[in-house]
């Protein structure tokens, strides 16, 4: 009676139109999401027989112009996670996926490993010992898709299979779905890999010729091993292929120590794709003498080339406007040194520069461990935390209200020395002048510095390094010509009175330097910026306050008690700033980027007497482009005073304003105040790692790539008709 039953109920389910291989989908604005099912049902036999399995697979429908990513996302992204159970049992997970092979997709100087359209992640789980019941799928996934931002994604699917006599399982609709996705499987390869320490990536084998291989590449199946965004150059001869991979300078151990595994993509004359899972042994020695053709737009640059144009850009970074207040408050040291003996001067330059050097040692390590974890960083990025712009701010308020006597920076016990210590002048001083100097200095970013950091960040680590501390050595460079020349030295004015009045001057750059943090706070973070900094800057004022009325009274030797009181005070007011710093900091990395700005870096402005000005996106210039139209490309920070002084000297001046209208071009500003890796990805294709950036591109005509200093002269006469015959003869 049971098995007359099972037949009748198998009878209606194949006789049903009810699909049941198909979840419930998950739907958002990019993708729509479901479980699917390659059969309708499942047979009891299978499901008990040892062995016995059920293909699954999640399937992504992405909008036109998304993507997600392969088991190696690239450069950025990360892989789709998928988690099955079956009964209530696991039986599957993102290491079961099979993976259809990606396509490649540059983004800007990055690589990434997606998929587009319409794509299916398919999972084999096993269902021996499931029992003769129907079978219930259960599935977690998360994704990440990708088009100008990146939005992660998930859902929770579920399946019902019922279960049938029969030994045949009748396929379902979605059978199709599943037979594209063996299709675009990698086969097994009937050729052997090598791998040598020159990174050369060869197979052998009968079949390869020029005439049946005409492109190729390789696909690492892990990260972080080869530099993904490099080019392959391949060559072919009878019997073997070469491609050249380039490590990537992180990999740790080095790649060809070690079997690599991914995947070969071989292209034939008549463009059809194959795609091979290889895994190439490394061998000793050199690699088999190829003839490999060099890839067009390699751009190789000499160790000691980056070295120089580092040094030079360290040396005019001293006259960019981050650095006035610091290089002001230096004067008081080339004072204090017109009559010192060689000694003291060298002393000086040494402390000065050891702080510049070691500041930026510390800061490029930084940078480059930041970029080994995945992260996208340029130079100036700490000035896109809110809660560092605030703590710099606290920094230059204090030092202001040392300057103006409120206390003194002393040696601690050696009361002796706190007049040497006041004045600016003594090791302490000098060190804290230099780690000052490359703090207020990375908004900025001098010629020749751009490529010398992308050649930093994109190199090995002791190369790296080298430029960093070339570009200290450079910003230090004309103090210590300056302490150490004698004759510019004894040029220098004799101590005197007017040097306490001089001192006290100098705070007010390092107030008004205040004050511009506080406006960059307060795009960053809106207006509770200003109750956290100028709320800060009194609580430290008055703690500052206290510490240099005990100090009065210690010298004196007058009430212990009161000297302690006042300092116990005084280093409560420092700690309650630091706990609302603390809480900033956890703010902004739970909100994940701030408030957006209201300031010019990212507004639209038309129709008042200007030109167009609209926010930065690479769609938008193509399409700009597309359609004929000059561009003007701003890349610009609030935090880059460089970028404000060019805007204002040079871009927003009535005769560059009207330049702009006439020739109808249309100013594309990207505002990189807060992190956007739209912007990081435009300024790395351009070998730059800091703003400001300046690229026009004329109606019809290429790319043109403007300084970093901007006159009113110069931008019309890249405007300007004449400007740009000029350029082009």
């Amino acid at each position: 009676m049971m098995a007359v039953f099972a037949m009748v109920s198998g009878m209606v389910f194949l006789a049903s139109p009810v699909r049941a291989a198909e979840s419930t989908p998950v739907v958002t604005s990019h993708t729509t999401a479901t479980l699917v099912s390659a059969v309708d049902a499942v047979g009891q036999e299978e499901s008990q027989a040892e062995g016995g399995t059920l293909r699954v697979g999640l399937r992504l429908q992405l909008k036109p112009g998304w993507h997600t990513y392969w088991q190696n996302p690239g450069d950025a992204g990360e892989a789709p996670h998928v988690h099955v159970m079956v009964s209530g049992s696991r039986s599957g997970g993102t290491d079961t996926v099979a993976w259809p092979v990606p396509e490649r997709i540059p983004e800007g100087g990055l690589m990434a490993y997606a998929y587009q359209g319409d794509v299916l992640l398919p999972v084999r789980v096993p269902l021996q010992g499931r029992g003769a019941g129907a079978v219930q799928v259960t599935a977690r996934a998360d994704w990440l898709v990708c088009a100008d931002v990146c939005v992660p994604e998930k859902g929770v699917f579920s399946l019902a299979l019922p279960a049938v006599a029969s030994d045949v399982v009748p396929d379902a609709a979605e059978a199709a779905l599943f037979r594209r996705a063996d299709a675009a499987m990698p086969q097994p390869s009937p050729f052997e890999a090598r791998l040598g320490p020159d990174g050369l990536l060869t197979l052998h084998g009968a079949g390869l010729s020029p005439d049946t291989v005409r492109q190729a590449w390789f696909l690492p199946q892990e990260g972080g091993v080869i530099a993904q965004n490099a080019p392959q150059p391949l060559s072919v001869q009878t019997g073997q292929l070469a491609l050249t991979l380039k490590p990537d300078s992180y990999a740790h151990p080095p790649f060809w120590q070690k079997p690599l595994a991914g995947v070969v993509v071989l292209v034939d004359a008549a463009g059809s794709r194959s795609a091979l899972q290889v895994t190439a042994v490394p061998v000793s020695g050199a690699s088999p003498a190829v003839p490999v053709v060099a890839a067009t737009g390699n751009r190789e640059r000499p160790v000691w080339s980056s070295l120089l144009s580092a040094f030079l850009g360290g040396v005019i970074l001293n006259l960019m406007p981050c650095v006035f207040p610091v290089l002001a408050m230096k004067i008081l040291s080339f004072v204090h040194m017109g009559g010192a003996g060689w000694r003291t001067r060298w002393r000086s330059a040494a402390f000065y520069t050891l702080g510049i050097m070691g500041c930026f040692a510390l800061l490029g390590a930084l940078m480059m461990a930041l970029r080994y974890g995945g992260s996208s960083v340029g130079w100036g990025f700490q000035f896109q935390s809110s809660a560092f712009v605030v703590g710099v701010g606290w920094l230059l308020f204090v030092m202001a209200l040392n300057l103006l006597g409120v206390f003194q920076i002393t040696g601690g016990r050696l009361a002796g020395r706190a007049g040497q210590m006041a004045a600016g002048h003594g090791p302490a001083s000098d060190l804290l002048a230099g780690l000052l100097a490359v703090i207020v200095a990375t908004p900025c970013t001098a010629p020749f510095m751009g490529v010398a950091i992308a050649v930093a960040l994109g190199g090995p680590i002791w190369s790296g390094l080298l430029i960093f501390l070339s570009m200290g050595l450079g910003l230090a460079a004309p103090y210590g010509v300056l302490a150490l020349v004698p004759g510019l030295a004894q040029r220098l004015p004799r101590p005197g009175g007017w040097m306490e009045r001089l001192k006290q001057l100098l705070a007010f750059p390092l107030l008004a330097s205040c004050v511009w943090l506080l406006w960059v706070a307060v795009l960053q973070r809106g207006g509770d910026a200003v109750l956290l900094m100028a709320g800060g800057a009194v609580l430290l004022g008055l703690g500052s306050w206290l510490y240099g009325l005990a100090q009065q009274r210690a010298m004196l030797g007058q009430a212990p008690r009161f000297v302690l009181g006042c300092r116990l005070l005084a280093l409560l007011c420092l700690l309650v700033c630091l706990a609302g710093l603390g809480r900033s900091v956890v703010m902004d990395d739970e909100s994940g980027s701030p408030v957006a700005a209201t300031g010019k870096t990212g507004a639209a402005i038309q129709g008042q007497g200007g030109p167009t000005i609209e926010p930065f996106s690479a769609e938008r210039l193509a399409a700009l482009r597309a359609a004929g139209q000059p561009v003007f490309v701003d890349m610009t920070a609030s935090w880059c005073v460089t970028c404000m002084v060019n805007e204002h000297v040079a871009l927003d001046v009535p005769s560059v304003r009207q330049a702009f209208r006439q020739h109808g071009v249309t100013i594309l500003r990207g505002d990189w105040t807060r992190r956007d890796e739209r912007i990081t990805a435009f300024l790395r294709a351009h070998d730059r790692d800091g703003v400001p950036l300046y690229l026009y591109y004329p109606s019809g005509g290429a790319e043109q790539v403007l300084p970093q200093i901007l006159t009113p002269g110069l931008v019309l006469d890249v405007l300007s008709p004449a400007g740009k015959r000029g350029k082009e003869e």
